[in-house]
């Protein structure tokens, strides 16, 4: 039970209330724990045997309540939803559900009423979102991996302010049975951890239809295979990346250069197609999706209800349904020629995101901030594309700076071969933050 005892121990250092909605008690851990030792001792192949999970509140844990971070409309399921159910099969014990941005709203990780998650080496700063607990409980060292949602960057932003590994899987790989929807046809549960091919087993142990969620998909035959050799790998033109700041401008930069010294083919590729697909996500008529999903839940003014969710939830169920239909043949034409652009490049190398905000700065312009930070992430689930996002190198000690690597529909294993590689490169920085858990500073 040493591991129990240590992440008990761990949560107590870090003295992090807001990272979780719902901790489950010592006792009832430690007794999943022996049943999972007595499995494997019956000759059950547990390749998660000993790893702790925490697992995003708008994804069912049987026996837990459900809240996606609004105490109003709180449900205690009967089972697990598909994802957690299959890592549980493999070994893994659930720690407790961690805080979000309300309904999967959000990249900040603040629109809770269970308090805004601090990231895990700046408390004065925001951890991202909307898998805001989810990664803090993996950064600090609490749990060995986590379970988010991503939408329009919820499972990488998060991944990037505070140093850890984020699988965006294509979506469809994991089914989404038991998990609350932000925008349904969007969705997809993604991973949080700080050692990469624990991820992506993660990712692999979750995947398949389940017969019960209908956008699951299969990985076609061929499809998930690693990447060549000698990559071509994308990259923005410069011009596509004055949405950063300064530092993590340089980081991108000097990743870049590293790439290309080790002998890598980096091309460099006209972001306006993806940076405009970007924007259609929130600025057009596909955040109907938002209030298809929970616009009932919203209207019906529950306790704990945040502001800002709120406002963009009902707005977005006054969508005429022309405009999406609109956007539909928009976003066709814009994947038509990123497509194009991208070639015969075999991954698009991005900035994870664009800055590392202060909650104040959060606090003050809630929804500019949040737009920004989804600048790089927002059209990667209407292309339908994976992604991992890794630390790099922010070249000042103690900042947490992420790229990431997208490609194509069921390219997942390209995408997570590649980012190990662009990992193995980034440089003692990067790794010394993914080897060493941060310690809380009080706030």
């Amino acid at each position: 039970m040493s591991t129990v005892a240590a992440a008990y121990a761990r949560i107590a250092e870090v003295d992090r209330p807001e990272v979780w909605v719902h901790l489950r008690p010592r006792a009832d851990v430690e007794a999943d724990v022996r049943a999972q030792d007595a499995r494997a001792a019956a000759g059950a192949d547990l390749p998660l045997l000993g790893r702790l999970l925490a697992v995003k509140d708008n994804i069912d844990v049987a026996g837990l309540p459900t809240t996606a971070a609004c105490p109003g409309i709180a449900w205690t399921p009967d089972v697990d939803a598909t994802a957690v159910a299959r890592l549980r099969a493999a070994g893994a014990v659930v720690l407790g559900k961690t805080n979000l941005d309300q309904f999967a709203t959000g990249l900040v990780g603040t629109r809770s009423p269970y308090g805004a998650v601090r990231a895990a080496g700046h408390p004065d700063r925001i951890s991202g979102g909307s898998s805001s607990g989810s990664a803090v409980a993996v950064a600090l060292g609490i749990v060995d991996l986590a379970l988010g949602t991503d939408t329009a960057g919820s499972g990488r932003v998060p991944a990037a302010l505070n140093g850890v590994i984020g699988v965006k899987p294509t979506s469809g790989l994991i089914p989404t049975t038991g998990v609350l929807p932000a925008c349904r046809s969007l969705d997809c549960v993604s991973v949080l951890a700080r050692d990469l091919p624990l991820a992506t087993l993660a990712v692999d142990l979750m995947a398949g239809p389940d017969g019960v969620d209908a956008l699951a998909r299969a990985v076609p035959a061929g499809a998930d295979v690693a990447a060549p050799a000698e990559p071509v790998l994308a990259v923005p033109r410069a011009a596509d990346l004055d949405a950063l700041d300064p530092l993590w401008r340089a980081a991108f930069d000097h990743q870049v250069a590293v790439l290309r010294d080790a002998g890598w083919t980096v091309r460099e590729i006209d972001l306006t197609p993806f940076l405009a697909a970007a924007r259609l996500l929130y600025d057009g008529a596909f955040v109907a999706e938002r209030y298809a999903a929970v616009g009932t839940l919203v209207d019906a003014d529950p306790a704990g209800l945040d502001p800002v969710v709120a406002g963009i939830i009902r707005a977005a169920g006054t969508l005429p349904a022309h405009r999406y239909a609109a956007d539909l043949v928009t976003l066709a034409e814009l994947r038509l020629v990123a497509e194009t652009a991208l070639g015969d490049a075999d991954a698009l190398l991005l900035p994870t995101t664009t800055h590392h905000p202060t909650l104040a700065e959060v606090a003050a312009a809630p929804v500019a901030v949040n737009s920004r930070l989804g600048t790089y992430t927002n059209f990667c689930n209407l292309f339908g594309y994976a992604a991992v996002a890794v630390p790099v190198d922010a070249g000042v000690p103690g900042e947490r700076v992420g790229v990431t690597v997208l490609t194509r529909a069921f390219a997942d294993a390209a995408a997570a071969d590649l980012a190990g590689r662009v990992l193995a490169l980034a440089g003692p920085e990067a790794w010394a933050v993914l080897d060493a858990p941060a310690v809380a500073v009080p706030a």
